[in-house]
């Protein structure tokens, strides 16, 4: 195995160890590089972020042995935004029988990703979702079960079988209370300690490894400094610069955004996810949209009037003058086809002329036909919850009329860019979950956030991180070293400037601002012209930002205001990245759809004789156009093809 770090010679370098697809992750296991049990108590492992992939790499850590702090932005390590992913969790089990497999998980999650992502990371993706489940259930979580007592499982887009498990109520909730109760039994061991209500500023970086962090304590404003062996940055996606987004608003970019100035490469930020099934947007005074499950699309079927700006109730519009526009497009996956395909049908409709509801910017998705075959209480028994949550938003019974649905960003599939080991550019720095530029590509299927996560946590990180730890000398830096120092006149230096700027507009009315460039000109459908546009209007937002944003309030106390002001600027300058990214890629792909590059039927058009890689970007600095760094993409397996769910 390499241990070469991934920039060495400053060439990238996945390490992605030789061998066979399917024996390349036992291969690497077989000869990673081991901490002595007596001695893992010596390393001190930074864990920033405690959703999914945080939780459960810090309990998963703390229980081999290590010594890890574990950070979270909220008063509770509870509080992740995975508690909102309501429809279930991905596996290769094959308890129905019906044709999965590792293999088949493996290629539909490429396929699904419109052939943008690793092979060797997806198939160890694929490997270790049935021992997710499996640790899952043995921590208690409570799947639903079928009759026989095998879990049950559903069906998500992308795929023509049910290898969606799932729990009551939501299941991401579900599995992070499990893994929650596994940090808090490590915690009570003594092994995890828990740093509530701290927001990760800066990274330390000593002779370019990655040795510490400074971060913000919520409550106080005071500066703190961590010293440790190794960085775990699991902070999640950046869904939020949009403003609008089905992520929680306390969502943001900033840890990751520091890394990268401090070295670490972002790769493909324009790969972001629109989610199909979300609530319209239903005025200004919005801070976040809400999330409906893809699982509703089992028995939910889409559509809209055959007749422009038809505005009768959808019961007065009889069947002959319904359009069902997926099932009429894509007639072998009908309504479970992949997010992005669904989401741009949706507004294409829209934009013809075709919505629905008080804007016009919405479709129908109706489960009169359902429960007509099923029965009430059979769709009751499986969406009890969603339907409660859409009714007291909506005041609307979707028993007894369609719901309204419209896409909205969700996930991102850039991030750091990570080699196979999970470290990113700088060493000792790891990034996991959705933080990183996932296993992806460009599309995720439904209900492979939560896989991912856990896959990195509970059965990746502990391999790669020992193998790192293995050849690293034990609390070398200490917080008493200058580039702690460095990092704290640097960070009270921004906070005064942004305490001293008193211009006239909060940053949330700018932020919203940004988003609104980034939705129109970097959203669904993105165009040379669009992208052009977003470049332009960005970099002066930019100005207006720090010649006239409002941050009332001090630097050492509780200041929600300068929380916000600074997470602005990390998303303003994510934001410019992303129109760069998408630019450079002349290509359509799953969720980066280029106008200029669509098939006779209106499809993603693949470049890959160009775009068959992955564009990392790196840092050079304020002012500075940052460097682009194309790793190749080599397909031994799933060789790509056009996409076709029809």
């Amino acid at each position: 195995m390499s241990t070469v770090p991934p920039t060495s010679s400053g060439v990238l370098n996945d390490r992605i160890p030789p061998g066979p697809l399917a024996e390349k992750w036992q291969s690497y296991k077989d000869h990673a590089r081991l901490v002595n049990p007596a001695n893992k108590r010596k390393y001190t492992v930074l864990v920033v972020g405690t959703g999914l992939a945080g939780a459960s790499a810090a309990s998963a850590l703390g229980e081999l042995g290590y010594n890890v702090k574990a950070f979270t932005i909220h008063d509770s390590p509870r509080r992740a935004h995975s508690v909102a992913a309501h429809g279930g969790i991905n596996a290769a089990k094959n308890y129905r029988n019906d044709g999965d497999s590792v293999h088949r998980l493996f290629y539909d999650t490429v396929k699904g990703g419109d052939f943008r992502a690793r092979e060797a990371n997806v198939h160890r993706l694929a490997e270790v979702s049935c021992d997710i489940i499996d640790h899952c259930v043995a921590l208690g979580v409570p799947f639903a079960r079928e009759y026989g007592g095998l879990l049950d499982t559903r069906s998500f887009g992308g795929a023509q079988l049910q290898r969606t498990l799932y729990a009551r109520g939501q299941t991401g909730q579900q599995l992070l209370l499990g893994a929650y109760s596994s940090l808090m039994r490590q915690v009570d061991a003594g092994t995890v300690k828990i740093f509530a209500q701290r927001e990760m500023l800066d990274l330390a970086v000593v002779d370019g490894v990655a040795k510490g962090i400074l971060c913000r304590n919520l409550v106080t404003g005071e500066i703190e400094k961590h010293a440790g062996d190794a960085v775990l940055l699991c902070t999640g996606g950046y869904s939020t610069v949009f403003y609008l987004s089905t992520n929680a608003v306390n969502c943001n970019v900033t840890a990751a955004w520091r890394c990268h100035k401090r070295g670490a490469f972002f790769a493909n930020p324009c790969f972001t996810q629109i989610h199909p099934t979300c609530l319209p947007r239903m005025g200004d005074t919005q801070s976040k949209l809400t999330l409906m499950s893809e699982s509703l699309r089992n028995d939910g079927r889409v559509w809209v009037p055959k007749a422009k700006a038809d505005k009768r109730k959808p019961k007065d519009i009889p069947e002959a003058e319904r359009d069902y526009f997926l099932e009429r497009r894509y007639p072998a996956f009908g309504n479970l086809v992949p997010r992005d395909i669904a989401s741009r049908a949706a507004k294409e409709r829209c934009d013809e002329g075709y919505g629905v509801g008080p804007t016009g910017v919405a479709v129908y998705l109706d489960f009169a036909d359902s429960i007509k075959r099923l029965g009430k209480n059979v769709i009751k028994e499986r969406y009890s919850n969603l339907f409660q949550m859409y009714h007291e938003i909506t005041d609307d019974d979707p028993y007894e009329t369609p719901m309204i649905i419209y896409p909205a960003p969700h996930y991102t599939m850039g991030g750091l860019w990570v080699d196979y080991h999970l470290m990113t550019t700088v060493p000792g720095l790891f990034a996991l979950g959705e933080a990183n530029f996932s296993d992806h590509g460009a599309n995720r299927l439904g209900a492979s956030a939560l896989m991912q996560g856990l896959a990195d946590g509970y059965f990746v990180i502990p391999y790669t991180l020992s193998d790192y730890l293995a050849g690293v000398k034990p609390g070398a830096v200490k917080e008493d070293h200058p580039v702690f120092a460095q990092l704290v006149k640097e960070t009270e230096d921004q906070v005064a400037k942004l305490l001293s700027i008193n211009g006239q507009r909060p940053s949330g009315e700018i932020h919203r601002e940004l988003g609104k460039t980034m939705w129109d000109n970097v959203g669904m459908a993105r165009s040379a012209e669009s992208l052009g546009k977003a470049l332009q209007d960005i970099p002066a937002l930019q100005q207006e930002f720090w010649k006239n944003v409002k941050v009332p309030g001090q630097g050492r106390d509780l200041n929600k205001a300068l929380e916000m002001a600074g997470r602005v600027a990390d998303f303003l300058e994510l934001g410019e990245l992303m129109a760069m990214d998408a630019l450079e890629r002349k290509e359509s792909c799953g969720g980066h759809f280029r106008t200029e590059y669509q098939t006779p039927e209106g499809e993603a058009d693949r470049q890959d004789e160009t775009h068959t890689h992955v564009a990392a970007w790196e840092y050079k600095g304020p002012g500075q156009k940052p460097a682009l760094h194309k790793v190749p993409l080599v397909f031994e397996v799933a060789k790509p093809s056009q996409r076709s769910y029809k």
